[in-house]
């Protein structure tokens, strides 16, 4: 069997990787000229079971029990589970969402000897998810980049036809004839998934992360945090230890600012201003941004993740799928196979 995946994010090597595991000839298309280079790049990224949706909460934990194969493999961690703290906002229903799922976790006030974040937490209530943390994304790179990397071919797809055959994926060097395809392309997924009659979420935003220096006090292990407070009491942020006394930070900037119009020098220039005044007022941080890290976004996605089918063409779109990524590479590559669609509610119940 032949199989094509397009793009190369963590979500399509994972998917590349398993295939490959499983004996299947495959290809990788990136547009890029680094892998994991767009909405999967950086080094760090929030892990998490809290989720206002038991499926998701589950998914999340056989996400985790697969970065927990992925460490073992690579002798080298993929998850800090310092902990991750949520608070205002939906705390309360991902509590609940949580308890359904059997997740551990705790609701605790504000004032919480229990909240490690360099910052006075404002917002009630407050969900402790003890099994949260932050995936290392260099370790995540460096162990599918040498599982998948061979399959993987920097050219950009222009075009895919399907037929009762398969599939036809055209870029600059030729056409390719494969059995099947897996899109997961990130912000070109919509355009090409389009042309087999999928539709997915087109709109784009931009988006920046900031960086700033931070104390670390001995033996005290940050948790990550993802704040919403009520609209007229500040930024709603998430927030995580990055690096050795590195503080990183993400927050929902005025749809106004960072829409794809703007422009991306403007966007990540207003949100840098946002962000560090937030810093100034509200974090124990040195409000210095010392790195910017830029991607696009889906507005008004949220959590979730959605697998869409037209024939041999497979595709997935979400928002935040690095903490699903080992669980994700599987059922695309299985379902790339099989020709069968996913949906997590049925993954979980397995």
């Amino acid at each position: 069997m032949k199989v094509a995946v397009v793009g190369a994010g963590v979500v399509g090597l994972s998917t590349t990787a398993a295939l490959l595991a499983a004996g299947v000839d495959v290809v990788c298309y990136e547009r890029a000229a680094a892998v994991m280079g767009e909405r999967s790049a950086g080094s760090s990224r929030i892990f998490r079971l809290a989720h206002a949706d038991p499926s998701l909460v589950a998914l999340a934990r056989l996400a985790r029990d697969g970065f927990g194969r992925w460490s073992t493999q690579a002798g080298r961690p993929m998850v800090d589970a310092q902990g991750c703290v949520v608070s205002g906002g939906d705390a309360a229903d991902r509590a609940t969402a949580m308890s359904a799922a059997g997740a551990p976790y705790e609701l605790v006030d504000a004032g919480s000897a229990q909240l490690r974040v360099p910052a006075v937490v404002s917002a009630s209530p407050v969900l402790v998810d003890p099994e949260g943390g932050v995936v290392d994304v260099d370790a995540v790179r460096a162990f599918l980049v040498a599982r998948a990397g061979r399959a993987v071919v920097h050219e950009p797809v222009h075009d895919l036809e399907t037929d009762d055959r398969g599939a036809i994926v055209r870029g600059p060097t030729g056409a390719r004839r494969v059995d099947a395809v897996v899109l997961a392309a990130g912000a070109g997924t919509s355009a090409l998934a389009a042309r087999v009659g999928i539709a997915t979420p087109s709109a784009l935003v931009h988006h920046a992360r900031f960086t700033f220096p931070v104390d670390e006090p001995p033996g005290v292990r940050r948790q990550a945090w993802i704040d919403t407070p009520a609209a007229d009491r500040g930024l709603a942020t998430y927030q995580h230890r990055s690096g050795p006394a590195r503080w990183s930070v993400g927050g929902s900037i005025d749809p106004a600012l960072v829409a794809w119009e703007v422009g991306r020098d403007a966007a990540v220039e207003a949100s840098r201003e946002v962000v560090l005044a937030y810093a100034r007022e509200r974090l124990a941080v040195v409000p210095r941004v010392v790195e910017t890290l830029y991607c696009t976004h889906v507005p008004d996605v949220g959590d979730g993740i959605t697998f869409s089918r037209s024939g041999s063409v497979l595709a997935v779109d979400g928002e935040n799928l690095m903490k699903f990524a080992p669980v994700l590479g599987e059922t695309l590559a299985a379902a790339a196979v099989s020709g069968a669609t996913p949906a997590v509610r049925e993954l979980v119940a397995r």
